[in-house]
């Protein structure tokens, strides 16, 4: 059994390899502009704040190390083509030859998906919900956020919202594999509104609007995820899978 699995894992540590690398580079890249990032990242923060107050660090180190993850989060969103790219190469060899084909739009749709959902976090999210956060209690206590901690509030919840609004491209191509159909979503419904408030709740600031910003979207993308499906692979008739049977009955 290990023998079978020794190409799988061969091919699997090289696609790893190529993204590591690839996040390695951009990583350099990015920490020659790691103040320009930052002060893009905080942003949001700054808007909100109220006079008197101002971004901070408490720990010895702190602001080193907050550059090294501004540098990262910036290296993984510009490595995002090449990441999409190597998992599609890992799972091609397992597909048809039609199937293959669909590497380009997989690789472009998955990043613009991933992008389009962080920047929805950043300009309709982050506004309102750091507004919230900031503002609550702000007539007794003085606003002094850590930056090392806000960043990874931030960067927590732009990979959250981008692996959320992946929802539509997901569900295409486990439809062109025959692995769900739009009757299997729409029964799944229920269950996934409930599931989509549980990772909004996880995510987002603790206030209902920041959570209903999130929720929100999902159940869309979950509506236009449905449609794919019945695009790709509708769900068949009992009449057609009795068809079927029997087909497959008579050629054996």
């Amino acid at each position: 059994m290990f023998e079978e699995l020794k190409p799988h894992l061969a091919e699997l540590r090289k696609r790893l390899l190529i993204s590591i690398l690839t996040v390695l580079v951009m990583f350099f890249v990015c920490f020659g502009f790691w103040e320009q990032i930052l002060d893009w990242m905080i942003t949001p923060l700054k808007d909100v704040l109220p006079a008197g107050s101002n971004v901070i660090f408490t720990k010895v180190g702190e602001a080193f190390f907050t550059a090294l993850k501004v540098s990262f989060f910036a290296a993984l969103i510009l490595s995002l083509p090449v990441i999409f790219w190597q998992l599609w190469l890992f799972i091609a060899p397992g597909l048809y030859e039609h199937e293959k084909k669909f590497v380009l739009p997989f690789v472009i749709s998955a990043t613009i998906m991933f992008i389009s959902g962080a920047l929805f976090a950043y300009y309709i999210v982050f506004p309102f919900g750091f507004g919230y956060l900031i503002n609550f209690g702000s007539q007794l206590f003085t606003a002094l956020p850590s930056i090392g901690e806000y960043v990874g509030f931030f960067t927590k919840l732009m990979f959250g919202f981008g692996l959320s609004f992946e929802l539509p491209v997901i569900t295409f191509f486990l439809a062109l594999l025959g692995l769900v159909t739009d009757e299997s979503l729409k029964s799944f419904f229920k269950y996934a509104i409930l599931i989509i408030f549980v990772i909004a709740a996880l995510l987002t600031p603790p206030d209902v609007l920041s959570q209903l910003l999130m929720a929100g979207p999902l159940i869309l993308l979950y509506g236009v995820s449905i449609l794919i499906a019945k695009i790709v692979n509708p769900a068949k008739e009992e009449e057609e899978e009795e068809e079927e049977k029997e087909q497959k009955a008579a050629d054996a």
